[in-house]
């Protein structure tokens, strides 16, 4: 999977309008290489499909999207992308803090899929904008980009029956354990290691797992090798890759120490976990 994303830090005296802040801005591929894991964030995401096929997992159900639909994740659901191998998706993905979008003030609705089709003008405008100018970086670039987020919201309430309400923006060790979760949730296939994640927040390796545990009741570490475990899961139901494959794919040392923590987790070895699948879809 091919991903670029740029976050935003805005300097302390940046006067933005709106408690709602522009977080991330993400553009990406599918590839046949991507494995994707159900996960949540403080914030809300905003997914434009720009090309491609898939299907988005929300909460437990699947939802097929295609190109030009808008697909709407509030804070604290549970979702994913699901891409086809035949048609990969692409798409941009805004991360925004401090709102929430649902239909006509329900906001027992978490999220939303909208079709742009006869009117992506719009949406096109503002993300290919913020694109370009995370592109050239000129000076108040940032601040650009928070104002084309904010009336990118404006219109697509006025287009659509959804309607747009603030919410409580979390504290600072709240927005830190988001950051940190959404980083290691696009990278954590890659070496990550304590010192990697504290160099990119510019906080204290001992402040951020303090910080992640307190918020998610998980090691930043730890949540890294849950998300492999999963994945690994998957591919052992569906393929018939080699233990020493899968090591590599999701980023363990070697295909030993991979089995070790598996076992830990899952409390079987993937050689077990795979037969135990296979014997269970057989007698179905």
């Amino acid at each position: 999977m091919s991903t670029s994303r740029y976050d935003f830090v805005f300097h302390e005296n940046a006067k933005l309008r709106s408690v709602a802040k522009l977080l991330y801005v993400s553009s990406a591929k599918y590839g046949g290489d991507w494995h994707s894991t159900p996960h949540t964030h403080n914030c809300a995401e905003l997914f434009y499909v720009t090309g491609g096929v898939g299907q988005f997992w929300i909460e437990n159900e699947v939802y097929p999207v295609r190109t030009h639909d808008l697909v709407i994740v509030n804070p604290r659901v549970e979702h994913t992308e699901l891409s086809l191998n035949t048609s990969p998706l692409e798409y941009i993905v805004l991360g925004i803090e401090g709102l929430a979008l649902s239909i006509a003030d329900d906001f027992s609705h978490q999220f939303c899929i909208v079709n742009f089709e006869n009117r992506k003008e719009v949406l096109l405008f503002y993300l290919q904008n913020m694109l370009r100018e995370i592109a050239a970086k000129t000076p108040g670039y940032e601040l650009v980009c928070q104002n084309l987020m904010e009336i990118l919201v404006i219109n697509l309430t006025r287009q659509t029956n959804y309607s747009a309400t603030l919410v409580p923006v979390n504290s600072k060790s709240g927005r830190l354990s988001v950051s940190v979760r959404h980083y290691i949730d696009m990278h954590y296939k890659e070496n990550l290691n304590l010192d990697l994640l504290a160099q990119n927040t510019h906080v204290s390796k001992y402040y951020l797992v303090h910080a992640f545990t307190e918020e998610y009741h998980i090691s930043p570490i730890n949540y890294m090798i849950a998300c492999r475990i999963e994945d690994a899961k998957k591919l052992l139901e569906t393929t018939d890759y080699s233990q020493a494959v899968i090591s590599r794919m999701l980023g363990f040392s070697s295909p030993s120490y991979f089995s070790q923590v598996f076992r830990k987790l899952e409390k079987k070895s993937p050689t077990e976990y795979r037969k135990e699948f296979q014997r269970d879809s057989a007698n179905v």
